[in-house]
């Protein structure tokens, strides 16, 4: 399956989603790495089948095997880190921030790629997963390898899209 076979599976109320994914795929803020890498690491995040295969087929000829690993070991580990930060940021008891997590995170130090793809990547999966603790330390670390304003908002709004459209592949049967 690829991505014209995807947009063409969505509905017509979801054309604005067709279009988003058209220009998304065309971004140039982003070097292809980080676009489809981000593409990739969203999808696995969401885990609808058909969107995984098409954007999978989509970064064969463009992301290196470590590369895919790195995609698919961000939207894992965001999987974990996304529920146990977002749980110590917003239950009442602010003691759970004291606490150490407890959490392997060996991946975070060594993703197999440059950081700041990695954390881009990870950025995009925690705005699909809702955290804002996350968010903040991935938007921190970004910085700090020079990836601009614009450069995340490109990998969230790729995450953005890839959430919908496979939310609506999930609920239109």
């Amino acid at each position: 399956m690829s991505l014209d076979d995807l947009k063409n599976r969505l509905p017509d109320y979801a054309k604005d989603l067709k279009l988003n994914l058209s220009s998304l795929a065309r971004e140039t803020e982003l070097d292809d790495q980080k676009k489809w890498g981000t593409f990739l690491a969203c999808a696995h995040a969401v885990g609808q089948k058909d969107v995984v295969e098409a954007i999978t087929a989509e970064t064969d000829a463009v992301l290196s095997d470590e590369a895919k690993k790195a995609a698919k070991a961000a939207a894992a580990i965001m999987g974990m880190n996304n529920v146990y930060y977002r749980f110590a940021h917003l239950v009442s008891n602010k003691e759970y921030q004291t606490l150490p997590a407890k959490l392997r995170m060996n991946v975070i130090g060594a993703p197999g790629v440059e950081k700041a793809d990695f954390e881009l990547w990870s950025m995009a999966v925690s705005a699909i997963n809702g955290c804002g603790m996350c968010m903040d330390s991935h938007e921190a670390e970004l910085r700090k390898h020079g990836v601009t304003t614009s450069q995340i908002q490109a990998s969230v709004r790729i995450g953005a899209v890839v959430n919908a459209v496979s939310r609506v592949l999930a609920s239109d049967l």
